[in-house]
């Protein structure tokens, strides 16, 4: 029995930090080995917001790629690829958007959150009012049936789905409706407590030496109540215990749960402590990275491989697609 098919894509907009592993990348790698998985990047998405800012995106691509590989991301498992080199995409996007009623883009959660999020750039444009279409030409081109996603992702997908099942009842039964996988993402905010992003400049990067990793973690936020070492804290509240929870043994979040609760241990001691386990996680990945980043040319072959493999289904979808349509 073939195995069932997952597509994921990710933006190409500069370095991934912590946030991005456990909230994709962890998954994916995770993956590879029950389904057949095709993880792309998104760089016609990121234009969306990043439109006055081209370069970055092109910069961004082969690091992100890097960091997938060191992840786990295995070529001989996964197929990747970069979303414009496939054209085809494109193509089922306009399709797609001439069935697409307008009120089901306007009614899209994302939609409003990013545009009260970003105001420091201008995204009132068609293409990020319709980035919803072309995701869906994203997953369905390539038949997906599962698409791995977090909790608040899956009105996205139903969004794809309702697509799907519109052009299937007017053209012809063409497209599977992609059912969702859900991911548990644990809790990772940013060195000051907010969202981990690359726009608020308070992430810790995959690819960030032990030195900068002491220094960022030197800066994070604690529990905003505990004034002195000697007041009790409340590891419920405290950003630095969610890391230890992620990176430390458990006999040690224990331990530290305690003395924090008792005033044994200082939010200076306990972010100390902490570093060390960051740093000794990322070991494994930057030694791997920095073996790519000497056989740039084990990458590049990689992901030509994966655009041949991915351009190849997507032809064949879109000859479907043009004889159910009728043009």
């Amino acid at each position: 029995m073939s195995k069932k098919r997952i597509l994921s894509g990710m933006r190409p907009s500069g370095k991934l930090h912590l946030g991005n592993f456990f909230g994709a990348l962890d998954s994916w790698v995770k993956l590879q080995d029950e389904y057949e998985c095709f993880y792309f990047a998104a760089d016609w998405h990121a234009l969306t917001s990043e439109y006055e800012n081209t370069e970055i995106i092109k910069e961004s691509i082969t690091d992100m790629f890097l960091d997938w590989l060191s992840a786990g991301i295995d070529p001989d498992k996964s197929t990747i690829f970069i979303q414009s080199k496939i054209p085809e995409h494109a193509e089922l996007h306009v399709l797609l958007s001439m069935i697409t009623p307008l009120s089901w883009l306007e009614r899209n959660p994302t939609y409003k959150e990013q545009q009260q999020e970003l105001t420091n750039k201008d995204i009132s444009t068609y293409g990020f009012l319709g980035y919803p279409v072309l995701q869906a030409a994203d997953i369905i081109i390539y038949k997906a049936h599962k698409v791995p996603v977090g909790i608040d992702q899956v009105p996205h997908l139903e969004l794809t789905r309702e697509i799907a099942r519109r052009f299937n009842f007017l053209y012809k039964e063409t497209f599977p409706l992609p059912e969702p996988i859900l991911t548990e993402i644990p809790k990772l905010l940013g060195i000051d407590g907010r969202k981990m992003s690359k726009t608020y400049n308070n992430a810790i990067y995959l690819s960030d030496p032990p030195e900068v990793i002491r220094e960022k973690t030197d800066q994070m936020f604690t529990d905003p109540q505990r004034a002195r070492k000697s007041d009790p804290g409340d590891p419920k509240i405290c950003n630095v215990f969610s890391f230890h929870k992620l990176f430390s043994p458990p006999e040690e979040v224990s331990e530290i749960s305690h003395s924090c609760r008792s005033a044994g241990i200082g939010c200076v001691d306990c972010k100390k402590r902490m570093a060390p386990r960051v740093i000794a996680f990322l070991s494994p990945f930057q030694t791997k990275r920095e073996y790519f980043l000497t056989h740039v040319e084990r990458v590049e072959e990689i992901i030509e491989t994966g655009i041949k493999k991915a351009q190849g289904i997507a032809r064949e979808t879109m000859n479907e697609v043009r004889e159910a349509i009728g043009i």
